[in-house]
């Protein structure tokens, strides 16, 4: 499959279908049949069903090759025959062991790492087929992207990839695509959340190595990781967002205490870390010493644009999931505000799709277009799983009947916290992007 840019001007004259921004032109798919081998919750969006053009920007034209439904047909029929049955154990070492193993039968039979360099286990193709690889992994109703292995394959591996050295992209990435180790984050402080550039946890420079005293917190898998992706600061003299580095932690090391934090939704996947002369080597630094700010940028415009595309895409899912239960309840029939909502929904995730895709498959204006992509999703998120929390009633509350979409509703109250608050995402939206000035301090 291709994506190509193509001049708006050429297309704009054609017969659209809808008004607004965004206009939706029909034409004859070279993919798409009339089977539908998930049922009738299944969708398909890099269908090459439908174009969308933006009147201010160039279009993107997808178009399908020979080769890319073949991949796409491989895909759906290892799926089909390979999903594991049941939930995924939301924390400690069973979440461990469940996502490791399921990432290694997924190498093994040559599907993780689909866009990743050849020569560090991936299998090198674009990222075009790895949306083809995301959309029929939703499809087939297989675990959430969001598990133990999201930070290494989401935010380390592209990281290290786009600036690692040739040495830590030789040890690390290989491992992580083989589903021999865990990563986390170690970027939030208690007093440094959001505002990350105030973060005060401090490496000093000892000959060869880092010697790290601090404290980080919302470490997401922490407890079970074999490494993390730690930010601190290394220039004593240094505010803000300058004397920054990002270093390569192992959380084996001498000095390293790890406390589980309990969410609302019963999981104990967050966790506080304190480092007591944590003794780490220069050469584990990504990037250069004093300039993670950068390379921390990197990593958070990966998880504000690609790192949920699968998330976004299974918002759709749910969306089909949820019109079943309500047709099944007979709220179809009888809450009519309720259909309305739901309507409303599957437009919205219909529009996240498509502002998805154009954020991928152009050359961004930006390189903070991530955060529109993350402000839209995180929002979007929330009103699903309330619609869901409706749908259920207050009789089906129980959580040992209906388990995964309580958790669901509770943990997407953290969607508008986690990779930034929707208050700085609406920020970095305004300044960075649309040039507006910065409100004044207080």
């Amino acid at each position: 499959m291709s994506a190509k840019r193509v001049d708006p001007s050429t297309h704009l004259s054609q017969h659209m279908e809808s008004d607004g921004p965004y206009r939706r032109r029909k034409y004859t798919s070279h993919y798409m049949d009339d089977s539908n081998p998930h049922g009738k919750q299944s969708w398909r969006g890099l269908s090459g069903r439908y174009r969308y053009t933006s009147l201010e920007t160039v279009a993107v034209q997808f178009d399908f090759s020979s080769q890319d439904t073949e991949f796409r047909l491989a895909a759906r029929e290892w799926l089909r025959t390979n999903v594991p049955d049941g939930h995924p154990p939301h924390s400690g070492q069973a979440s461990r062991d469940f996502a490791l193993n399921w990432l290694r039968r997924r190498h093994k039979a040559g599907w993780s790492g689909i866009s990743w360099p050849a020569e560090y286990g991936g299998r090198g193709l674009s990222f075009e087929r790895q949306m083809i690889w995301y959309e029929e992994y939703v499809a087939a109703g297989a675990p959430t992207p969001i598990d133990p292995t999201f930070v290494s394959l989401n935010h380390a591996g592209p990281t290290l990839i786009a600036v690692g050295s040739e040495e830590q992209k030789s040890f690390h990435l290989p491992k992580i695509l083989s589903g021999e180790v865990l990563w986390c984050q170690g970027f939030s402080e208690p007093n440094s959340g959001s505002d990350l550039a105030s973060l005060r946890t401090f490496g000093r420079v000892e000959a060869d190595y880092l010697i790290v005293n601090g404290q980080k917190i919302w470490s997401s898998w922490a407890d079970i990781a074999d490494y993390q992706e730690l930010l601190i600061r290394t220039d004593p003299n240094s505010k803000r967002h300058k004397g920054l580095s990002w270093v390569i932690c192992d959380m084996k090391a001498p000095g390293i205490t790890v406390r589980p934090i309990q969410n609302m939704a019963g999981a104990k996947h967050f966790a506080e870390v304190f480092y007591d002369d944590v003794r780490i080597p220069i050469s584990s630094v990504v990037g250069a010493v004093n300039d993670g700010w950068n390379v921390a940028m990197t990593t958070l415009g990966f998880e504000r644009s690609t790192a949920a595309t699968g998330l976004q895409l299974e918002l759709s899912r749910k969306i089909e999931l949820l019109l079943n239960m309500a047709q099944v309840s007979g709220l179809a029939s009888a809450d009519p505000q309720l259909m309305h909502e739901l309507a409303i929904a599957r437009a919205e995730a219909a529009a996240l799709r498509a502002l998805t895709y154009q954020t991928l498959f152009r050359t961004p204006d930006s390189v903070f277009e991530g955060s529109v992509v993350r402000l839209y999703f995180a929002e979007l998120s929330q009103r699903i799983h309330r619609i869901a929390m409706d749908i259920l009633g207050p009789a089906n509350m129980d959580r040992t009947l209906n388990a995964l979409w309580i958790h669901d509703y509770f943990e997407s109250y953290s969607e508008t916290i986690a990779g930034g608050t929707s208050e700085i995402q609406r920020n970095i939206i305004g300044e960075r992007i649309l040039g507006l000035p910065r409100g004044a301090v207080k």
